[in-house]
């Protein structure tokens, strides 16, 4: 697993006391999440794409590593997170757009999952390693909200955790067997899907062992055959 996939074993650590301002100093610096690389890389291949048109929400978007990328590259961003030092750390970040540019560019709101109302459509929802910290209770709830919120041809980029995962066993997190991500995704096309799974530590030495569901989907068009993509692993 890169290290663009797999958080620090402190920043690990702090995810599971969901200590979050722990995690976001132990994830400070870290380079964009590879599943936004890669749905950007995917929209950039559409020659009339044009991302200075494109909308993006960035759910859980942490200290912004994610939200700077989408900025850098002409998008709008909404970016949420449940803890409100996320945003301002987002917020003080230096390779953020020109100051000028960010009242028309950059949204941000303090909401948890379990709060989370409708969401605006957009052309990208990524959730890079959130949505597993949605309680099993509201999982359904957001997971339609998030759906909904996919533009036809629009694209989600994130992580599901399998049920493998250390953290299963965790009563607050969501986990899920390979099988449920085809009903989950049951109107997307599948464009990357990798399953990793390894084993490593935190910073105080507990074992973890990781499974992961790396994911890019594009929304069903209507206006074009529903072919699946060859990056499915």
């Amino acid at each position: 697993m890169s290290t663009s996939n797999q958080p620090s074993p402190a920043a690990f650590a702090f995810g599971r006391t969901r200590d979050w301002p722990g995690y976001f100093k132990a994830v400070a610096g870290g380079t964009p999440r590879q599943t936004l690389l890669d749905a950007l890389d995917l929209f950039d291949a559409d020659e009339s794409f044009d991302s200075d048109s494109a909308f993006a929400i960035d759910l859980g978007c942490g200290e912004g590593r994610d939200t700077a990328e989408l900025l850098r590259r002409g998008w709008t961003v909404l970016a949420t997170d449940g803890h409100p030092d996320a945003i301002d750390l987002l917020l003080a970040r230096d390779d953020l757009v020109p100051v000028e540019d960010l009242a028309e560019r950059l949204t941000t709101r303090v909401v948890t999952f379990e709060t989370l109302d409708p969401l605006p459509q957009a052309d990208l929802v990524s959730a890079s390693f959130s949505l597993p910290f949605c309680t099993p209770e509201h999982w359904d709830r957001v997971w339609g909200i998030v759906t909904a919120a996919v533009k036809p041809g629009g694209r989600f980029a994130g992580q599901i955790f399998g049920d493998r995962d250390t953290w299963a066993s965790i009563p607050d997190r969501s986990h899920f067997q390979r099988s449920a991500l085809d009903r989950m995704f049951s109107g997307f096309n599948l464009e990357l899907l990798r399953e990793d799974e390894s084993d490593s530590q935190d910073a105080a030495g507990n074992a973890k062992h990781w499974h992961l569901y790396h994911v890019v989907a594009r929304k069903h068009d209507r206006r074009v055959p529903n072919i699946l993509s060859s990056h499915v692993h």
